[in-house]
């Protein structure tokens, strides 16, 4: 499966790759843009005004602006700033820390799913709701927006789809390095799993009954639920319940990967960390698009034409206000 979701990840850019090499322009205001704004302070508008012809996200803009959260995630590392460091620092610190209580939390959470008839009903449920059912949904809002003209709701669930894809490519490609063993392989030799990492390409086993496993570390299913959690957050943060609804929602879906016995704490908690930044980097980035958007639309026109009239050339000065 892994493989299989990488190979979908590359078909994709392919139209990015296509379409960008028409719009070398735009990538480059955007990738030169991303070097002189501080993320963390902009400013993005999100009023239901601000999602209109000129900052809508067209097929051909989807793409571009995919490429660009790719460019821009890869070299994240190098443009990170001393405070964002510091920060990376501290939530390295944490993960370590969780490290000393993977074994001891992955058998209380499945001990207490199986005492509970409650929980063991609903977690699947719920772990469920991610993944690639999180796509389907996604496609559904988009289409939601499309035929009722809810540009937001539009452009918010396409956002949501860039974060789903970019942190997910992420994550497979640290799964392969991690080689992280799942809490639920089984071996011969040893009845219970240890949070080991085995490096690069290592196979993920199998479990109980005999079914294939992918790696443990981090958790697909908490990166892409961070993820578009963390879009729906920022593109609807004057409206403070969505907010809570995403990131409470998301939180219920990595604690279910834990007491559905697939990952250990530390699994969940970097995947949610992979998945908001990845989810910061793609509305940050559209709205830097929508900005230069809102620029050309502002800026004055100024054009030369000949006007044919009465078997004369007559040359005409033409002047178009932009909107401001």
């Amino acid at each position: 499966m892994p493989m299989k979701l990488l190979l979908c990840y590359f078909l994709l850019f392919i139209p990015a790759f296509a379409f960008s090499q028409k719009a070398d322009t735009l990538l480059h205001k955007l990738d030169s843009l991303d070097k002189k704004a501080d993320t963390v302070k902009q400013q993005n508008v999100i009023t239901p005004q601000a999602y209109n012809d000129s900052t809508k996200i067209t097929l051909k803009n989807y793409f571009v602006l995919l490429e660009s959260d790719f460019k821009q995630q890869i070299t994240a590392p190098f443009t990170t700033t001393k405070q964002g460091w510091i920060k990376v620092a501290k939530f390295g610190v944490v993960a370590g820390a969780l490290m000393f209580v993977d074994e001891p939390v992955q058998k209380k959470a499945v001990n207490f799913r199986k005492a509970n008839k409650f929980l063991t009903n609903t977690s699947l449920y719920i772990t469920n709701t991610g993944g690639s059912y999180e796509a389907i949904t996604l496609a559904a809002m988009a289409t939601i927006g499309y035929v009722f003209k809810f540009e937001k709701a539009r452009a918010t669930a396409l956002l949501a789809s860039q974060a789903y894809i970019t942190s997910g490519v992420f994550n497979q490609v640290l799964k392969h390095i991690a080689g992280r063993q799942r809490p639920s392989v089984y071996n011969k030799d040893q009845v219970e799993a240890a949070p080991t990492f085995k490096g690069p390409f290592a196979k993920g086993g199998t479990d109980q009954n005999g079914k294939k496993l992918a790696t443990s570390f981090p958790s697909g299913h908490a990166t892409a639920a961070f993820a578009a959690a963390t879009v729906y957050a920022m593109e609807y943060k004057d409206k403070p319940l969505i907010p809570i609804i995403s990131y409470t929602g998301a939180s219920l879906i990595c604690l279910s990967r834990i007491t559905e016995n697939q990952h250990w704490v530390t699994d969940v908690f970097v995947g949610a960390g992979l998945g908001y930044l990845s989810g910061r980097q793609v509305v940050n980035n559209y709205h830097r698009y929508a900005k230069i958007q809102d620029a050309k639309l502002k800026k004055d026109n100024l054009s030369f034409n000949f006007q044919y009239f009465q078997g004369t050339f007559i040359p005409e000065i033409i002047y178009r206000p932009g909107n401001k």
